[in-house]
């Protein structure tokens, strides 16, 4: 049973984008994503997002990604709310991913814009009904231009709003004007897909975050959005003036390399990256470490 949800927060407020780890030879480390899983969720967060692009949803295959769902549920799923990324650029195979996951027990799906074949709008629009008539499983749209190259427009977003299932959007647009328009006319529950701009998408009317550097920082994050909803603006201005080397440190390359390699600073599950990733040379590291302590992060 998911935790308790509202229509204002479907997923809760705080959710960490997981990495899927692996053991020392590449394999799917399912013992691992559990313990981290569990650690995740102990830090604080209301649910976890598997087989997402932080979790290398490219280079795992579709049985790894429903074993690790599996493996996510029976670790935390009684408490914390498992959304399970299915997003692909092929609607069917979506479609065929996000079926599984509602077999699965996952809670939630995030789907993200289709990515490489650049769909017109009618395009997007069609894709993510179909995802969202193919299960009874809220959706989590997951806009995200930078990687897909094809941004949700407002007015796409307001239609599939229409649709009872899809009932959020992880925005990782980086645009707080249009963000603004979209969150007061589609009536989305709005999360934040950047860390960065967790605080100013909150001022314009997010519910929540989507986090990387929730694998570091979760406590943070959850002390950020009760003093905003609080109204304490000097204090949720404070936390993420504190945040910015972590924000800063985390993606001076891509998330997921800086991420494992975090977690294995501070002997957490994580283990090896998939190719095309690879793993931060010592000098990098040595900017991490420097990153990570100057935002209250300890190692």
């Amino acid at each position: 049973m998911a935790p308790i949800s509202t229509p204002q927060t479907p997923f809760g407020r705080v959710l960490t984008a997981m990495v899927t780890p692996f053991t020392a030879d590449g394999a799917l480390d399912l013992d691992g994503a559990q313990r981290l899983a569990a650690h995740l969720v102990d830090a604080g967060n209301d649910g976890l997002i598997v087989n997402g692009t932080t979790g290398e949803s490219p280079t795992t295959s579709d049985s790894e990604k429903d074993q690790l769902v599996r493996a996510v549920l029976e670790a935390v799923g009684d408490r914390a709310h498992v959304v399970a990324g299915i997003g692909t650029n092929d609607t069917r195979h979506s479609v065929e991913l996000a079926r599984t996951a509602e077999r699965t027990g996952a809670h939630g799906l995030l789907a993200v814009t289709p990515y490489y074949n650049k769909p017109p709008q009618e395009g997007l629009l069609r894709h993510f009904t179909a995802i969202a008539d193919s299960t009874g499983l809220p959706v989590m749209l997951y806009d995200i231009p930078g990687r897909s190259g094809v941004p949700i427009d407002t007015e796409t977003l307001v239609r599939l709003a229409d649709h009872p299932r899809i009932v959020a959007n992880k925005d990782a647009k980086g645009d707080l004007g249009r963000a603004s328009w979209a969150i007061a006319e589609s009536g989305l529950a709005w999360y934040s897909g950047d860390d960065m701009l967790n605080l100013p998408l909150l001022s314009v009317g997010a519910v929540g975050f989507v986090s990387v550097v929730g694998h570091m920082v979760t406590p943070d994050l959850r002390a950020l959005i009760e003093a905003h909803l609080s109204g304490d603006v000097q204090k949720a201005t404070e936390i993420h003036q504190k945040l910015l080397p972590v924000f800063t440190g985390m993606f001076r390359t891509q998330g997921v390399i800086t991420t494992k390699a975090a977690l294995t600073l501070q002997g957490l599950p994580a283990g090896p990256l998939r190719l095309p990733l690879v793993e931060l040379s010592a000098q990098e590291t040595a900017q991490l470490k420097i990153d990570l302590a100057a935002g209250g992060v300890e190692l």
